[in-house]
């Protein structure tokens, strides 16, 4: 997309002809090379063009614009290639010589094979080279054109869905037909054979209409259903006479004129979601007790609550669509016997909290055998849980829906085009690969932020970089995934309402925590648990809890806060995060971390406003936590220097307790600054600390400012950022993607075939390269409690209903895909901790092989 870059471009180096001839003379004279920073280019002509207005004229011209609006430039001289991000999603590429200062557009193939040239020069040369191009497959297929559209499928989906179904009765066959397969375990829904025609429905939907039209509004279905099953409607319109009429009459409007908003309302109420199947592969997958194993972390707390809400709102569902149905929902994961003391060796256990959900720890067999009938919907989680998901998704001819939650390419810079020399480590080309096809696979994909998606102005997003890369040697992606697609859905998780809830709720308060938390505050004593103390124990508090790594930045909220005297003045300091003791961390950046903030401490003598608390595990005590803050008046600071998401957050706000969040990442969504929090800068402490300073003299004076913004942080969470939101969006996308992939099943085939070759010839030998290690080298360097076996049952389970005391530990973590426990370490030169980078990608691309192999042999 150009977007008449290539004649602005030309435009300014005539403009600024002999300082423009400089600076790319100078952008070339170290040879060849890759500029992955803007601001490197922008350095060289700030050094080149001596005079200070001369300077000026050029970095606040068209030239200074789309300079800085470079990602990268490939410099192989005399040419300097440029990829230039005009806005999110929306890239040209541009070659200049610097000889005579020409320009030519490139196409993304183009630039990438003159990259490529950096890397492997024959590889680009080379006519036959693997190019892989998804967007020839969707042809005809409709696309989004604005940024501010990019993760709003859903609702274009619906607009598109509409335009296809208008004009003439005929368009609205395939509506009707979707509508004669619905049924449940054999029993048919909404119409039967009767209605064969769009006419005999419509008018078959006009005499409905009149005769519930005299029934009171309140009047359960079964005293008036062997009526309209006599004009050919089954079950599934609805419990009473009123929400029976109102369905009807959504029909009877689509069919007449569709409008999208009619549209959604409509397949909202379809009974077509039932079965979920989510796979969740890597890690130790459970409910308790898994804090802190190898690649365990926040997703499995996503994951549970996520199966706890839509199992909520599928059985409202089917109450309010007058069925008697039994849902089920299975949380697919790896079985391990080594179970280190959690649960993971048992092959099925009940979900807490829930009436029909259920974790599965076995192979893709076993959900047939399981839930009696193929899913409805089937949602993949990570690398790992995608790919499988992408593949039962594919067998079963069901709606997908995928969740990344991380992307390892946008973590790792170049670690493309140096494949190579990290695939023996990181398997990057098979992670990349099944990222690829797991994407285009989907129906729907979920993101928790549109800067996941599509970034920010500053910054690409995770998905945005999968839209044209290359690895010399093995494939060139000319369009691997177009943000612009409406299958990109933002649906932000939140916080559990039973453990994060106001501060106000005085009945609702865990009690029992309170002199704990007492102690873990105000005690004066050092010990394993905290150190510091706080003088003047009247002072609001502001408070930070995190992981104590580099990118959390909780050394520089403590820097802030010891620089700066008038914030110091005002209110205290409580962080909870990682350990005291160097010696107990294996990471090398958290123990550079636990230094520093000793440090800190000394530097600025914060001993008597300053507490640090070690990390704590226990979701209910740490709801409560948040809510002893709020009693001081005090606020949540999350500075990160970057966060996808923030769901602390998230619970710190369903808490009532004012926000200070970073303006990196997916913060500077949660919270509307000024209005229901605030933003702050991670990169300017100075500035940060003074506005929470401001903040709290300004409580001093408006002694119900505080309240407001209590207030505010709450309606921001009720509005937009609920379990019961998400569920209720995750619902409508499986149901309206399901009927958008029936209208399109031609071209879904078309892109599938495709997919199918990248599969079996790319991936499969992909996966070949990649050894499993055998376990008998596998060597633990610390104890862990080791836990017998279980015999796996195989019958089918029962459905009590499973509670959670207040103070139990319902912490979470992610699982793997192999019958072994997952080593802290795989190579005996090299320790890594449970939370280490390499250790995640590893363990991440073996889950993949495993799981892929194992999968597609049963699919097979």
């Amino acid at each position: 997309m150009d977007l008449g870059l290539t004649t602005r471009l030309v435009d300014a180096l005539k403009q600024n002809r002999y300082h423009a001839k400089r600076c790319f003379d100078r952008f070339t004279l170290p040879g060849k090379r890759l500029m992955l920073k803007a601001q490197e280019l922008i350095s060289i002509i700030e050094k080149t063009i001596e005079d200070k207005l001369e300077r000026a004229k050029v970095l606040e011209g068209s030239l200074g614009h789309i300079l800085s609006s470079t990602q990268e430039a490939v410099i192989i001289p005399p040419y300097v290639a440029l990829a230039v991000r005009v806005s999110q999603g929306q890239w040209s590429y541009l070659k200049v010589n610097a000889d005579d200062l020409t320009v030519h557009k490139l196409t993304p193939s183009q630039y990438l094979k003159f990259k490529e040239s950096i890397y492997d020069n024959e590889w680009a040369k080379d006519e036959n080279a693997l190019q892989v191009d998804f967007e020839a497959f969707d042809f005809g297929m409709p696309r989004l054109t604005l940024p501010s559209s990019i993760g709003k499928g859903l609702d274009y989906i619906s607009k598109f869905t509409t335009s296809r179904l208008g004009g003439d009765l005929e368009n609205a066959k395939p509506l009707l037909e979707y509508l004669l397969a619905l049924n449940h375990h054999g029993e048919k829904l909404m119409i039967n054979e009767t209605l064969d025609t769009v006419s005999n429905l419509q008018k078959a939907l006009i005499v409905a209409d009149v005769f519930l039209s005299a029934h009171p509004k309140d009047e359960p279905f079964h005293t008036f259903e062997h009526k309209l099953k006599e004009w050919g409607f089954e079950k599934g319109w609805g419990d009473t006479a009123a929400r029976v009429k109102e369905t009807m009459m959504m029909l009877s409007e689509i069919l007449q004129a569709p409008d999208p908003i009619n549209m959604e309302s409509f397949f909202s109420r379809i009974p077509v979601i039932f079965n979920i199947v989510i796979f969740s592969i890597h890690g130790y997958f459970g409910q308790s007790d898994v804090l802190g194993l190898p690649d365990t972390g926040g997703q499995v707390v996503y994951i549970l609550d996520q199966v706890k809400a839509l199992e909520e709102e599928i059985l409202l569902r089917i109450k309010q669509q007058g069925l008697n149905a039994k849902p089920r929902i299975l949380v697919v994961s790896r079985l391990i016997p080594d179970a280190q003391g959690t649960t993971c060796n048992e092959e099925i256990e009940p979900i807490l909290n829930t009436l029909h959900s259920h974790i599965l720890r076995d192979a893709a067999s076993k959900v047939l055998e399981v839930m009696e009938c193929k899913p409805d919907l089937i949602l993949g989680n990570y690398t790992d849980g995608n790919i499988v998901a992408s593949l039962m998704a594919k067998r079963f001819g069901v709606t997908q829906g995928t969740i990344a939650h991380a992307l390892e390419k946008s973590k790792y810079k170049n670690s493309d085009v140096n494949w190579k020399n990290l695939d023996k480590k990181y398997h990057f080309s098979c992670q990349f690969t099944a990222d690829l096809i797991s994407m285009n696979s989907a129906d729907f994909i979920i993101a928790s932020t549109y800067q996941e998606i599509a970034g920010s102005k500053q910054r690409p997003g995770q998905y945005e970089t999968h839209a044209a890369f290359t690895m010399p040697g093995l494939c060139r992606v000319v369009s691997g995934i177009n943000v612009f697609d409406p299958k990109f859905n933002i649906a932000s998780p939140g916080a559990e309402q039973s453990v994060y809830f106001p501060y106000t709720e005085k009945d609702k308060r865990l009690m029992s925590f309170h002199p704990a938390i007492k102690e873990l505050l105000f005690n004066d004593q050092d010990n394993d648990e905290h150190m510091g103390y706080l003088v003047d124990k009247t002072k609001p508090i502001i408070f930070s809890m995190a992981r104590l790594d580099t990118v959390k930045n909780i050394t520089g909220l403590t820097e802030w806060y010891g620089k700066n005297k008038r914030l110091r003045s005002l209110v205290n300091l409580v962080v909870v995060a990682g350990f005291f003791d160097p010696s107990k961390s294996k990471d090398r950046e958290e123990m550079a971390e636990i230094k520093k903030m000793h440090q800190l401490i000394e530097k600025y003598k914060l001993k008597g406003q300053m507490r640090w608390i070690a990390a704590q595990t226990d979701r209910n005590r740490n709801g409560e936590l948040y809510r002893c803050i709020a009693d001081t008046k005090g606020a949540f600071v999350q500075p990160a220097l970057y966060e996808a998401f923030g769901l602390t957050v998230i619970e710190a706000m369903n808490c009532g307790l004012p926000t200070f969040a970073t303006n990196q990442g997916g913060p500077a969504e949660i919270i509307v600054d000024g209005v229901s929090g605030f933003h702050i800068d991670p990169n300017n402490g100075d500035e940060s600390s003074n506005k929470i300073a401001d903040f709290f003299t300004k409580c001093k004076v408006d002694t119900e400012y505080w309240d407001r913004l209590s207030q505010s942080a709450l309606q921001r969470i009720y509005e937009c950022y609920t379990w019961k939101i998400y569920a209720n969006k995750t619902l409508n996308m499986g149901s309206m993607y399901g009927f958008w992939r029936q209208l399109n099943k031609e071209n879904k085939q078309a892109k599938q075939r495709y997919i199918d070759i990248l599969f079996n010839l790319q991936f499969k030998n992909l996966a070949k390269t990649i050894e499993i290690p055998d376990i008998a080298t596998i060597k633990f360097q610390e104890q862990s409690v080791k836990t017998k076996p279980t015999k796996p049952t195989h019958a089918k389970p029962q459905e009590p209903v499973q509670t959670m005391a207040p103070n139990e530990t319902r912490l979470p973590q992610m699982a793997i895909t192999k019958p072994l426990p997952v080593p802290r370490y795989i190579h005996g030169s090299r320790l890594i901790s449970s939370t280490g980078k390499p250790l995640l990608v590893i363990v991440s691309a073996l889950i993949i092989v495993y799981a892929s192999k194992n999968l597609y042999s049963y699919l097979k």
